[in-house]
């Protein structure tokens, strides 16, 4: 997980490798690397079109993950969920493939969370609903980052803003060990900085030896000069325009859109899938 930001714009960026496939915290880390270069390069100082980036940065990552299976010659790609947040002109914006969520919440309530792109999170949508077997997992996901079919993503926004407002992009590893309800309460209680980190510690309590990864990147929004600022909060008034700030080291990923059309994602699962035949013709 990570954030960037400039004068004019936040951008916040979750993913978690997916296990049962190889190398999932490299795909992790590219989707990271990938929408960040992305988001250094447009946001001058602002995304002009958050939507439209979203799409691109989604399936520039996914793009790079499928490059990197192929020349790696993988028989299975590396997978990743994601979730993203861009935070401009007061109101805020959000994308998520799978099931690494986000929370919105404000003065106590829960106003908005993502959901997950699982069978068990999409029961009651009529378009995805489908026969399973009695025996089937429901919370397999049936999207991700770096499968050899295209990922699906939601978007949400632009919501607008108040003081108080606090966001948070998180792993299955904390909503699966603690209720929404605790989630809820733990942000509203106390200031991000220590919501954060003790919620973090709740889950890997309760969750004992069990324990997923729990990684979780959250922000709360205060509006300049209406109430004194938490301590250790980021103005970003004081950024010199065309100042670019980051955690995340951004990499020197090709994001030429026009390397990233339908076309070239084809040509890449047609390789990994030809791959995969020549494997097995070899062993029988």
């Amino acid at each position: 997980m990570g954030y960037c930001y400039t004068r004019e714009s936040g951008l916040f960026v979750l993913a978690d490798g997916m296990g049962g496939h190889p190398e999932g915290e490299v795909a992790a880390q590219m989707a990271l690397q990938v929408i960040s270069a992305m988001y250094q390069q447009e946001a001058k100082p602002e995304i002009e079109d958050v939507e439209a980036f979203f799409k691109k940065a989604i399936m520039a990552a996914h793009r790079q993950i499928l490059r990197y299976a192929t020349e790696k010659g993988m028989l299975d790609t590396p997978r990743t969920t994601l979730v993203a947040a861009i935070v401009q002109n007061n109101v805020a914006y959000w994308v998520h493939c799978g099931d690494s969520r986000l929370y919105f919440v404000r003065d106590g309530e829960l106003l908005a969370r993502t959901r997950d792109h699982s069978y068990l999170e999409q029961r009651n949508d009529p378009v995805r609903q489908a026969s399973l077997p009695a025996n089937f997992n429901r919370n397999v996901l049936f999207t991700c980052l770096g499968s050899p079919s295209k990922p699906e993503f939601d978007q949400t926004g632009p919501v607008p803003l108040q003081h108080g407002d606090k966001i948070m992009l998180c792993s299955d590893g904390l909503w699966g060990t603690l209720e929404d309800s605790d989630i809820v309460y733990q942000l509203s209680q106390q200031p991000v900085a220590q919501a954060a980190p003790d919620l973090v510690e709740r889950a890997l309590l309760k969750a004992g030896d069990r324990s997923d990864n729990v990684t979780l990147v959250a922000m709360e929004w205060e509006m300049p000069n209406l109430f004194e600022s938490t301590r250790g909060s980021i103005i970003t008034e004081s950024i010199d325009d065309g100042v670019f700030a980051s955690t995340v080291q951004a990499g020197a990923w090709d994001t030429d859109a026009d390397d990233l059309d339908d076309a070239a994602i084809e040509r890449s699962i047609a390789e990994i899938n030809e791959a995969i035949r020549r494997s097995a013709a070899r062993k029988s």
